[in-house]
């Protein structure tokens, strides 16, 4: 492996997670090529995109603003993906899959982004 993000847990969930969001939004109505399926995907798309953007970045805390940007990705698409299951664009299970692996993957975001940030002054 070349680059340092390809060793991170995260990012290679993200990868995975990424991948599974396409598959489970395969099969969205025509009418939503270009609505909430390209949303969700996108979405998907841009959680290991920030982390592999921000481990390229110069430092921690620019690093640590681009882990903001891919948990606010990973909340995009659970939030579309319950706008999908109203809709009766997936069934339960698929959407109970991908949030299980996005409560995950925020768990271990959040984890990871806390030994990038100095905890503040008087704090164990």
């Amino acid at each position: 492996m070349a680059f340092r993000f390809e060793r991170l847990e995260i990012w290679n969930l993200a990868v995975d997670f990424a991948s599974h969001v396409y598959e489970v939004t395969e099969d969205f109505p025509r009418s939503e090529v270009f609505g909430l399926r390209s949303d969700i995907r996108r979405a998907g798309n841009s959680v290991p995109l920030n982390i592999g953007e921000g481990a390229g970045r110069g430092s921690k805390k620019d690093f640590a603003r681009f882990l903001d940007i891919a948990m606010g990705s990973l909340y995009e698409v659970v939030t579309g993906m319950a706008i999908a299951l109203k809709r009766r664009y997936v069934t339960t299970a698929d959407y109970r899959a991908i949030y299980d692996e996005a409560e995950i993957l925020a768990k271990k975001l959040t984890r990871f982004q806390a030994t990038l940030t100095p905890s503040p002054k008087g704090e164990a």
